[in-house]
């Protein structure tokens, strides 16, 4: 039996907690690593998190983008093996990479996308499982963790995202055979939940990072100097021109969903196109739960619904940070 056949979909409903400790397998997710002398440095002027401060027991949110301020990648980038990882969405990292690389023939850099395997852990019992796998005991401000060839790194109280090589899979699966075993929409569920973004292919080069939420979610530093789309980013901020930002909405869709949905909102007595969901998770009791970037005007109660079902009703649900910079 192969290991990846573990993982399945775990039947939650919308009044259902998760298990104690739940683990994923999360094949749609990869990293672009960049190791060698110039790697700090580099990677500080390409993307807009700063990389000079991030120390390595932190992590931070971050993106990259074109000249223009629109996004090639969302990421979380930390310390890994005496270089860096950039944790993103599988489909984005062929182009991502080609831009990246761009300039990297003038510095002492080896960039390249990761072969090693993402594993997350969900649930209560997460950190106190990280804590037993590493054999040290967590301060409060630890968010990555390196031991042996395993990088773990925090994402919330309750989830821990695990970067392993494939050798070392099956030998981790053993220690932690008490875990419920659970498909990658369990890591959009609770990215859903905490109001996460990513960038998927077909949206790259859409959006810029206000769009996304990044600058309340500290993936923005206004402070750390030219980077590539600079201008861009920093004239969405002191001249208030970014018109969107990344909503969390909930409703009921009973019917299968697939990729690629189209959300419409209701305008008096018409629907017009609102967007393209960037996430969703839908529950066994056909509750649904996205993230979409819409216009950031628009009055709350707002209905939309999903294109390909014209029954399907969705609202604002509360994200769980505030979309104002001043707070």
């Amino acid at each position: 039996m192969n290991w990846t056949d573990k993982f399945t979909p775990y039947p939650l409903t919308s009044t259902q907690a998760l298990p104690e400790l739940v683990l994923c397998h999360l094949p749609s997710w990869g990293a672009i690593t960049m190791y060698g002398d110039d790697k700090k440095s580099y990677l500080h002027g390409q993307v807009t998190c700063d990389v000079v401060s991030l120390e390595p027991h932190q992590s931070t949110l971050g993106a990259h983008c074109d000249a223009k301020g629109k996004m090639l990648s969302a990421f979380r980038l930390f310390h890994h093996q005496g270089g860096y990882a950039m944790f993103q969405r599988r489909s984005a990292i062929e182009k991502e990479l080609v831009e990246i690389k761009k300039y990297a023939i003038f510095s002492k850099v080896d960039i390249q996308s990761s072969n090693d395997v993402f594993l997350g852990l969900i649930g209560t019992h997460a950190t106190q499982t990280v804590e037993a796998l590493s054999g040290q005991a967590l301060t409060e401000d630890t968010q990555v963790l390196a031991f042996g060839n395993i990088t773990a790194v925090q994402i919330s109280d309750q989830r821990w995202l695990l970067m392993l090589p494939a050798a070392d899979v099956e030998a981790l699966l053993t220690q932690l055979n008490s875990a419920t075993c659970a498909d990658e929409t369990v890591w959009d569920y609770a990215d859903i939940m905490q109001g996460l973004p990513r960038v998927n292919q077909h949206e790259q080069l859409e959006h810029i990072p206000q769009a996304m939420n990044l600058q309340v979610l500290n993936g923005i530093s206004f402070t750390k100097g030219c980077y590539t789309g600079q201008e861009t980013v920093a004239r969405a901020k002191y001249r208030g021109i970014n018109k969107r930002a990344l909503f969390r909405l909930e409703g009921e869709c009973p019917d299968p969903l697939s990729d690629n949905l189209n959300l419409e909102r209701q305008v008096g007595e018409n629907w017009r196109n609102a967007g393209q969901i960037n996430t969703y998770y839908q529950f066994g009791d056909g509750k649904l739960i996205l993230l979409a970037v819409l216009p950031n005007n628009l009055e709350n109660d707002t209905q939309f619904r999903l294109e390909a079902f014209p029954e399907s009703r969705l609202h604002f649900a509360e994200l769980p940070y505030s979309l104002s910079e001043e707070e």
